[in-house]
């Protein structure tokens, strides 16, 4: 354990700094009262506007996690549904997987990897994925030679979250319900 803050290690002394200016951003007073107030949606925000998928491909989906992401409204509306229960981070983590697996320069790639160990995986990453840490490590290790495939094991891993929690309360939700009427 850090005794005094001239033993803390480089990364915790950084991280303290973080929280020191989170917290002073968190208790400066509001200008107004209408800053305190934080929207809310009674109604759940409707998909993009996207061909209506045929009944048949809508059923499909039930049973293929796959189905339902290579079809753009399927897509936008399990993101609605995810984003109506505060729990899009894993289709987030998901789509910027595939959009890393397109990049060819190593330079994008080594830049874009690191943004996206920040944003889902490390630890108190803002939108931090569910993953174990054998997988967070291995993901880590992927990370100091960045490939197409640093995040295959991590990605595989939310996914098959997505397919055993996230797509059957999906299916059971009201938006996809309209799907099939």
């Amino acid at each position: 354990m850090c005794k005094g803050l001239a033993a803390l290690p480089h990364s915790c002394l950084e991280r303290a700094k973080e929280i020191k200016i989170k917290l002073g951003i968190l208790l400066q007073k509001p200008d107004s009262v209408g800053d305190l107030v934080i929207p809310y949606n009674e109604k759940p925000e409707k998909p993009a506007k996207t061909q209506k998928p045929s009944l048949d491909e809508a059923l499909q989906w039930r049973d293929s996690l796959d189905k339902l992401l290579q079809n753009n409204h399927g897509l936008a509306s399990f993101k609605s549904f995810l984003k109506s229960e505060f729990s899009e981070e894993n289709l987030e983590f998901w789509i910027a997987c595939e959009d890393y697996k397109k990049i060819k320069s190593p330079a994008k790639m080594a830049e874009k990897a690191k943004q996206i160990y920040e944003e889902f995986i490390q630890t108190e990453a803002p939108k931090e994925v569910n993953i174990d840490h054998f997988t967070k490590d291995i993901t880590m290790k992927n990370l100091v030679e960045p490939s197409l495939s640093s995040f295959d094991m991590a990605q595989k891993r939310i996914h098959a979250l997505m397919e055993k929690d996230s797509l059957p309360r999906f299916v059971r939700s009201e938006f996809y319900q309209e799907l099939i009427k």
